[in-house]
């Protein structure tokens, strides 16, 4: 299986694809200025005590308060407490984490009022993001997560993760771990440090102490309240953190700086492959290019087609998603309704493995399948499904088929699921179903042209455009875009673009700014 990630850089957004053998497998979308990702870490403050919840909401600078639980504090709390109070005591001289005093574990049946007050600055770290009406969700057990090792500062242990199974290697691996470690920290050693060598993993080590110093003289020297001390790496590199592996084969990335800065990891993780790194320099937008957008546009949505005619309904409800799984229109077996179930069955557990990677869908997820007589089909559908999860990253836990045919499935969630809307509205009327004549839709382009050349005076511009329209502007010898550029006198690059819908349009100059053409009309006609 070979795997390539495509990363769309845009002027507010970044959208990043993993696709294994071509197939979208893992969609990511942020905008530039996200303000949380999971990982963050902040110096916060207490807002409100609930004691009937044994909890506490927390300000982290986000409009709902995070939710901070008493057995999420993690048992070196009150040597964080006190280490924190020693921090900020002295805005100038840092007092060295090696000094620092552990205190006895935090008691698994103590009370959140006993163990914080109100207005009392917390040293936390988001787990999970806002979902729904939920604010984040928190821990006071900081974690600094690197390829190889995590790092976990008043830990004193160094664990090795179980999927390590020979014995001789994880003696190996925790016996240079416990060399090397910094003093009053922790260690997790992840699956990928099998086989590394001493160098590489001292060498995260000290990135992963490093990064937890920087976050300490942050709150030294700034009094702000709440402040991010420690911000997690984009969701590009997250990604390619822990996903990376030998079969990757491309990393394609439409921005310099974004390149720069991904190649640069790549070289500290695995010199060998840096050259996987490619800028991308195409006129075709960079989703277009690689088939991305075709497969977001059939993958997301209520309804999802899959082999024969078969079909899946996906719908999401506050408490959990249901997925309904039919038959279609498919042609029957010629071994009768039994084989036909089964094999509709077999293809939805395919595709659905897929979408709950692809939407990120976490919580509780029930499939109605269709109904199976024999138990041996039953149990088949339930092993491919449980073979077909385990390239999922996130913690799930699958149950056999119920009684009633249905199967429930629970998989970790630490972001809202991603939606992504595929239906377009139409860009000319805005779903007021009455349009000006389609063919009068170039010379309203043409309109705009003239505006942006004479009265704007730009020279350069690109025109993006669906692409039967692009196709209808180009075609000829002496095409539309011809007699544009002779008339008046500038060049344009006519791009096409799938994301677009059938007569929407985007003018950009020459820096890639985008210049926003819309008439009156029609911005009043969106509201």
């Amino acid at each position: 299986m070979t795997s390539e990630v495509v990363i769309d850089v845009r002027e507010k957004e970044i959208s990043t694809a993993l696709l294994e053998d071509k197939n979208l497998v893992e969609y990511q979308n942020e905008p530039k200025q996200a303000s949380f990702s999971v990982g963050n870490i902040y110096v916060a403050k207490v807002k409100k005590i609930m004691p009937g919840l044994n909890a506490c909401f927390v300000d982290v600078g986000y409009e709902r308060d995070a939710f901070l639980h008493y057995l999420d504090l993690g048992n070196q709390f009150n040597s964080y407490t006190k280490y924190l109070k020693q921090v900020v005591s002295d805005r100038k001289k840092l007092y060295p984490f090696a000094k620092a005093s552990k205190l006895p574990d935090l008691k698994k049946d103590g009370s959140i009022q006993q163990t914080v007050s109100v207005g009392q600055e917390v040293l936390v770290q988001i787990v999970k993001e806002p979902i729904s009406t939920k604010g984040p969700r928190l821990t006071g057990e900081l974690s600094f997560a690197g390829r190889y090792l995590v790092l976990i500062p008043f830990g004193d242990k160094v664990s090795v993760s179980s999927k390590i199974k020979s014995g001789e290697e994880r003696a190996r691996l925790k016996q240079l771990i416990q060399s090397v470690k910094p003093k009053n920290c922790g260690v997790i050693v992840r699956t990928v440090a099998e086989g590394k060598r001493v160098a590489e993993l001292d060498t995260e080590l000290k990135i992963l102490a490093q990064r937890w110093e920087a976050a300490l003289v942050k709150i030294q020297k700034s009094p702000k309240r709440p402040q991010l001390v420690f911000e997690e790496t984009g969701r590009a590199i997250a990604m390619l953190r822990d996903l990376f592996n030998e079969s990757f084969e491309n990393v394609y990335v439409n921005n310099e700086d974004v390149f720069k800065e991904i190649k640069h990891y790549i070289t500290l993780i695995s010199p060998e492959k840096q050259n996987i790194v490619k800028l991308y320099t195409g006129k075709v937008p960079i989703f277009d290019n690689f088939n991305v957008t075709r497969q977001i546009k059939s993958s997301f949505g209520k309804t999802v087609n899959y082999k024969h005619g078969a079909y899946m309904i996906i719908e999401h409800t506050e408490a959990l998603h249901v997925v309904d799984v039919n038959s279609g229109n498919r042609t029957r077996s010629e071994n009768g309704q039994e084989a036909n179930a089964l094999d509709v069955n077999l293809g939805a557990a395919d595709e659905l493995a897929r979408q709950l990677r692809l939407r990120d869908m976490g919580g509780i997820i029930v499939v109605d399948f269709i109904d199976m007589n024999l138990a041996e089909d039953r149990q088949l559908l339930y092993e491919r499904m449980c073979k077909n999860m385990q390239n999922d990253r996130a913690r799930h836990n699958i149950l056999p088929l119920s009684k009633f045919g249905l199967m429930q499935i629970t998989r970790q969630r630490v972001r809202p699921a991603m939606d992504v809307n595929v239906d377009e509205t139409c860009p000319t009327c805005n779903g007021s179903g009455k349009i000006r004549s389609s063919i009068l839709f170039t010379d309203q382009l043409e309109g705009k042209i003239d505006r942006l050349v004479n009265k704007i005076g730009i020279k350069k511009i690109y025109l993006h455009v669906h692409p039967y329209v692009a196709a209808y502007i180009n075609q000829g010898i002496l095409s539309l875009k011809r007699k544009w550029q002779m008339k008046y006198g500038f060049s344009i690059h006519i791009i096409p673009s799938q994301k677009l819908a059938f007569l929407q349009y985007e003018f950009y100059n020459a820096d890639g700014q985008f210049i926003d053409m819309k008439e009156e009309i029609e911005v009043k006609q969106n509201h």
